[in-house]
């Protein structure tokens, strides 16, 4: 796990094989996919993260590009809300102030979350409309759950989602500048 974990901070996602980490291990890849199946899972599991965002995002997804904002947040304020999960996911969140770690928030992130979201929403300007979705989550999160920040750190879960999922919305649907 320790060899994946530094090739994807060293390499970022995109270019980290399964080959590569098995190697670094001195293991055969087929080792790997046994225990691991794809790159994405292995990716996971190295992180330790508690969640797999691909299922959390379905709902998301199913309920469509007009109720993405609010749908998104519910989920986020649901699985930062579990302390077990949240503890796996504080470290992921701080690594983004690691230059070893931006690569992993980068590919983690943007790549296995939001970018997917957007396609699945069948979003115009995905890539766009994710990027600004993620500042916002980041901002949030950070503030929140990292930093504390109040009156953040302690605001309700319902107005937590009325505050955030009107702006994550305009991101998600609504007509941006050129």
């Amino acid at each position: 796990m320790t060899q994946a974990r530094a090739l994807f901070a060293e390499r970022g996602f995109a270019g980290t094989s399964i080959r590569a980490i098995a190697t670094g291990a001195s293991v055969d890849p087929a080792l790997v996919h046994h225990y691991f199946g794809n790159k994405d899972d292995l990716f996971l599991a190295a992180m330790a993260i508690k969640v797999d965002p691909r299922q959390e995002m379905a709902p998301v997804i199913a309920g469509g590009a007009d109720a993405a904002g609010e749908n998104l947040m519910w989920v986020v304020v649901k699985v930062w809300g579990d302390a077990e999960i949240r503890l796996s996911l504080l470290g992921v969140a701080r690594g983004v102030f690691e230059p070893d770690g931006q690569q992993m928030i980068k590919d983690g992130f943007l790549g296995m979350v939001l970018g997917p979201l957007g396609k699945g929403l069948d979003l115009d300007e995905p890539e766009r409309r994710m990027a600004l979705v993620a500042s916002q989550m980041f901002g949030l999160v950070i503030l929140r759950y990292v930093l504390e920040v109040e009156p953040l750190a302690s605001m309700s879960e319902e107005l937590l989602v009325a505050t955030f999922a009107p702006s994550l919305q305009r991101y998600f649907t609504g007509d941006l500048p050129n």
